[in-house]
């Protein structure tokens, strides 16, 4: 039995993508809180073109990651569900289809209020503070939950192993 795939399919390619942009974007959004909380007029277009890679790397994890939840999710559901963590789909893929949305909307704000100049402006400042600060916290509670989803269909395609092994 050989453990390297012969070919990388466009599900793991999509699936890949979804978490890199993920992580990226939560990335982008430590950038713009450390840039943040030094604001000067010398980094103030850093900090705006940290906040539109953010909003740029959310953007792509919602495309990749919904593209893959219609085309692949299903089959994946089903194993995770006769699997011996159901609560990988039941508790973890059910918090992260409604906590997306969060992540993504405060993503698409930062650009918009990362707009003031915030060395000058310090209630704009604090905002995009705690707007980034939220992004990066949610964005890696969802790569958390991905990880679990994720383990769920590998302990599931194990005990199927398994069983067949024994039988």
């Amino acid at each position: 039995m050989t453990l390297i795939p012969t070919a990388i399919s466009i599900c793991d390619v999509l699936l890949l993508a979804h978490a890199g942009f993920g992580v990226t974007g939560c990335l982008a959004g430590v950038w713009v809180m450390v840039e943040a909380l030094n604001a000067r007029a010398e980094n103030a277009g850093r900090i705006r073109a940290a906040a539109w890679l953010a909003a740029a790397c959310m953007a792509g994890a919602w495309i990749c990651g919904g593209y893959w939840y219609v085309h692949f999710y299903p089959a994946e559901k089903i194993l995770i569900l006769a699997g011996p963590w159901p609560f990988a789909h039941n508790v973890f893929m059910e918090v992260k289809e409604h906590l997306f949305f969060i992540t993504g909307i405060l993503a698409l704000l930062l650009p918009v209020v990362a707009r003031e100049n915030l060395y000058a402006n310090a209630i704009a400042r604090r905002l995009v503070i705690c707007v980034a600060g939220l992004i990066v916290v949610t964005g890696l509670a969802i790569e958390g939950a991905g990880a679990v989803i994720d383990h769920g269909v590998k302990v599931a395609l194990l005990r199927s192993n398994g069983k067949e092994h024994r039988q």
